[in-house]
């Protein structure tokens, strides 16, 4: 199976065209974090999101926990998929899919040790796909993505192997990574934000390689 891109923290309506003609199938518009690149306002995401063509997932980054703000973000932006970014309460993504009926839920995982693996597990069956990232939520100001570390792939590959949903694999990944990630997880998607950047913005060279890295030798 040929994976999917995702280009995290897009900025503007520039880099989103920039990243869809290169062939991104999925944009990450960042709302508000406590830490970590490419917040944007939901505002912009608004903008964004409304020009994003059939076809391209717009991917709302949210740092929320409880549901009703989580829903006024997604009425607020209109965007067809929600990236949780920190876990959430016992029954939240079901409430979640009542309240927003064909908005898919993507749970990101920050993947550390034994507990992660577990974790991805228990939260499967509740939501329509798994993110696998090197933030570290247990920090004072917690770290919920765009750290530009990579993790123990291992892991993400035996997550991927233990749920019947698809796994997007993130952190750390560049055009000169991004193929041994792919060998070695089997992921659904990748997913790219500092690594193909420029001085803090969109490079098109370098989302061009990655691209090319990431789908190289799968059969179309």
């Amino acid at each position: 199976m040929v994976p999917r891109v995702k280009i995290c923290c897009i900025a503007d309506k520039q880099e989103a065209w920039a990243a869809i003609r290169l062939g991104a199938s999925a944009l990450g518009l960042v709302s508000e974090m406590p830490s970590g690149p490419g917040a944007i306002s939901e505002e912009a995401i608004r903008e964004i999101a409304n020009e994003i063509p059939p076809g391209v997932s717009a991917f709302l980054l949210t740092s929320r926990q409880d549901v009703s703000s989580i829903v006024r973000q997604q009425k607020n932006t209109g965007v067809n998929t929600i990236q949780l970014v920190d876990e959430l309460p016992l029954g939240a993504h079901q409430d979640l899919h009542a309240a927003l009926p064909g908005i898919r839920l993507v749970q990101v995982i920050h993947v550390q040790d034994e507990g992660s693996v577990e974790q991805a597990v228990s939260v499967a069956p509740h939501v329509d796909a798994l993110l696998l990232d090197s933030g570290n939520p247990r920090l004072e100001v917690k770290e919920l993505g765009g750290t530009g570390r990579t993790h123990d792939w291992t892991l993400s590959r035996r997550i991927r192997e233990s749920v019947s949903i698809p796994v997007f694999l993130a952190g750390g990944l560049s055009p000169s990574n991004v193929r041994q990630a792919v060998d070695c997880v089997s992921p659904f998607g990748v997913d790219v934000c500092s690594g193909v950047r420029t001085e803090g913005r969109l490079d098109a060279e370098k989302v061009e390689r990655f691209i090319r890295q990431a789908q190289q030798g799968v059969p179309q």
